[in-house]
């Protein structure tokens, strides 16, 4: 089975931004393990005795809110960098791949933006599924959210792009509809956050110093990048 855990950055009602962005990693069932033990080395730097405590979150990371305010931002920015490396980067394409959503919310005036999002993302997570089962290697997959207020509204259109159908056609390789869980008691969604928010800062505010570690990571075949939609 591949895991998908998916996180957001940007606001959908905020006006003052520009995008919205969700974005996954997938993993092989195996591999969540052994990146949340690598994660957590990185939070060590920050709690010896409880690294638990320390959530790996973008946003308060680089603007030193909460636990964050009295660490220096080279050494914030230098936790988030790593955690992309060595997370995302260097588990590329063997063990990790990524997809994304980024939506500029003025192209979709009227539209439920979560809803366009979610559908691109699940879409071609089903397709990458649907590859591998072509390649002789069927497996299913199941997404994983940080849980959030859209929680039934995402249930509910799993449900529908498996039974009625979506844009694109039905999604056939789900285990079952998406979980939600604490990010809190998951490394990988704070890794999923950390992807996002690379993603938001290059789009929203032409930063690409986090988004160039990860930019080749979206999941592609035969130089065609599949896992990233941009509107």
């Amino acid at each position: 089975m591949y895991l998908l855990y998916v996180d957001e950055s940007g606001s959908v009602s905020d006006p003052a931004q520009r995008y919205f962005v969700l974005a996954g990693i997938a993993v092989f069932e195996r591999e969540p393990h052994w990146i949340e033990q690598d994660l957590t080395e990185i939070a060590l730097r920050f709690d010896v005795h409880e690294p638990d405590r320390i959530e790996l979150h973008g946003s308060p990371m680089r603007s030193g809110k909460g636990k964050w305010r009295h660490t220096p931002l080279a050494t914030r920015e230098q936790a988030i960098s790593d955690s992309l490396i060595i997370g995302i980067r260097q588990r590329f394409p063997k063990n990790v791949r990524l997809f994304g959503a980024v939506l500029d919310k003025q192209n979709f005036a009227g539209q439920d933006v979560v809803q366009v999002a979610f559908e691109q993302i699940s879409s071609r997570f089903d397709q990458f599924l649907g590859r591998l089962h072509k390649q002789g290697n069927t497996q299913r997959g199941l997404m994983v959210f940080d849980k959030c207020a859209t929680e039934r509204r995402i249930q509910t259109l799993a449900r529908e792009f498996k039974r009625t159908g979506h844009t694109f056609g039905l999604t056939r390789n789900f285990a079952e509809i998406p979980v939600f869980v604490d990010s809190d008691a998951s490394r990988l969604i704070q890794l999923a956050d950390l992807v996002a928010y690379a993603m938001f800062r290059h789009f929203e505010h032409d930063d690409s110093k986090f988004y160039d570690i990860i930019s080749h990571c979206f999941d592609s075949e035969g130089g065609i990048v599949h896992g990233l939609y941009r509107r």
